[in-house]
């Protein structure tokens, strides 16, 4: 929105700077020379984030999380080794074929040294180690669902910047993000293991801006990119901006965090949620200069 006061000083005093290169019907800011630098912007790349992972791969043969043996992270369940059992640091698995065994007693193969295969050997045992058997953990299965998306931060641009021309205090600034399901989503992936299937879907439930100047300002979405020649040019952005200005004239670092939801659904009808995952923009600089009247 236009300042009235400054307008109306504007209009008593004399004819404000002309608006030079504004679009016919665009609606410059008062003693704004040029429209322009309202224009859009290629967008500042994120410069990472935190929560979460960025890609990797399904896994494949282990789940049922992870366990600790001798300062490495290893799987609690592999589909060929069996289920380690952490006081010995051995995988079991019941040995094929079962060789004589007094009743209630089994044969197991054990891999061990935490699944080293120049360690395998036969034990009989009257009972399976602590931990065997264990169904899969579908919080582990989600995690490994979401280790094969690619989540990244957006692109962030604001209007005016800094590269074109500078802004005014207490002026509107538009702020928008570039768009797409890396960005935003929504996304979907599954993994699976002994017959359990986790779901997962991720996107984007709010962008935050932070303004430089101890603001912020939270949107839905990322945002209209700003046109000059469009039907809001020199007036607020429809879906997010930074309404009624900078109070003060200097240049400011402009920042934005997506919050993602991310949550699963087990086929076993289990349900839950990976919070604490967002993404953060690079800076993005913005000029702002004090409203000049003319007078003579």
């Amino acid at each position: 929105m236009l300042l009235g006061g400054a307008l109306a000083l504007l209009l008593a005093t004399g004819p404000a700077v002309p608006a030079g290169a504004a679009d016919p019907g665009a609606e410059c800011p008062p003693a704004q020379p040029n429209c322009d630098v309202w224009d859009d912007d290629p967008g500042t790349p994120g410069g990472g984030g935190n929560g979460g992972n960025n890609g990797g791969n399904n896994g494949g043969g282990s789940g049922g999380g992870v366990c600790q043996w001798n300062g490495r992270t290893i799987p609690c369940y592999d589909e060929q080794l069996g289920w380690f059992n952490s006081n010995d640091g051995c995988y079991y698995r019941l040995a094929e074929p079962q060789q004589e065994a007094p009743p209630g007693w089994q044969w197991y193969t054990l891999t061990c040294n935490g699944g080293d295969l120049g360690s395998v050997r036969t034990e009989l045992r009257e009972g399976p180690p602590p931990g065997y058997g264990a169904p899969p953990d579908p919080e582990e299965l989600a995690r490994r669902a979401f280790a094969s998306i690619t989540l990244l931060a957006p692109r962030a641009a604001v209007a005016p910047r800094k590269s074109v021309g500078p802004g005014l205090v207490g002026l509107p600034v538009w702020m928008w993000a570039s768009r797409g399901t890396t960005y935003f989503g929504p996304q979907s992936a599954s993994a699976s293991d002994r017959g359990l299937t986790v779901t997962i879907r991720a996107e984007v439930d709010r962008i935050v801006w932070d303004m430089g100047n101890g603001d912020r300002v939270t949107c839905d979405g990322p945002g209209t990119a700003y046109d000059r020649r469009g039907r809001h040019a020199g007036q607020r952005s429809p879906d997010c901006g930074y309404h009624d200005g900078y109070p003060e004239a200097r240049t400011y670092q402009v920042q934005a965090t997506t919050h993602w939801s991310v949550t699963w659904t087990s086929s076993g009808g289990q349900t839950g949620s990976i919070g604490g995952v967002t993404r953060t923009t690079g800076p993005v600089e913005i000029q702002i200069n004090e409203l000049q009247v003319v007078t003579r």
